[in-house]
């Protein structure tokens, strides 16, 4: 099983990611892990293109959850199921916010990087993150996926979903 999870910043989609990896034994690449290290240094393009094909060469079966669209592009469409987290903007300010507050000073274990909520992240959650354009592109990517291919649009109906599979719920 391939899984392709794509969503806004802090609708939840590594928390997701996880979950299924753990629930499915499947590798999990983050691609927050492939574009940032260190101190929020950003690889090259060609960097993160070589990272993500060696990952998807290396395993029949994978999850990978991220959007970076223009970052090998056919992991959409050789996914068995694509999941889109397209909940609301207030709803991942506050999710962030969280997650700020639960890691402060910390490196998670998706993104080699200290947390941080400054206002450029804030920006990026509320407006920047989604402009029409990339609006546009998360919608190309969904429909490229060639299995099956779920939105979900609010956390509730999200775990509803889980518990119909078997899932267990984890804490946001």
């Amino acid at each position: 099983m391939k899984i392709q999870i794509m969503g806004y910043s802090g609708s939840g989609k590594s928390t997701l990611a996880k979950q299924l990896s753990t629930f499915y034994h499947l590798p999990l690449l983050h691609m927050d892990s492939v574009q940032f290290y260190g101190d929020w240094q950003e690889r090259t393009k060609e960097e993160q293109i070589h990272l993500v094909k060696a990952f998807m060469a290396e395993n029949d079966e994978w999850i990978i959850d991220g959007n970076y669209t223009s970052i090998v592009p056919k992991r959409f469409s050789e996914s068995d199921l694509t999941i889109f987290l397209n909940f609301n903007r207030f709803y991942c300010y506050d999710m962030c916010l969280k997650r700020y507050r639960q890691h402060k000073n910390q490196i998670r274990g998706d993104c080699p990087c200290i947390e941080k909520f400054d206002t450029e992240f804030r920006r990026w959650i509320l407006w920047d993150g989604r402009t029409k354009k990339r609006i546009r592109q998360l919608f190309i990517n969904f429909r490229k996926a060639k299995g099956q291919s779920l939105m979900f649009r609010s956390r509730k109906t999200l775990n509803k979903w889980l518990m119909s599979q078997g899932i267990p719920l984890v804490n946001d």
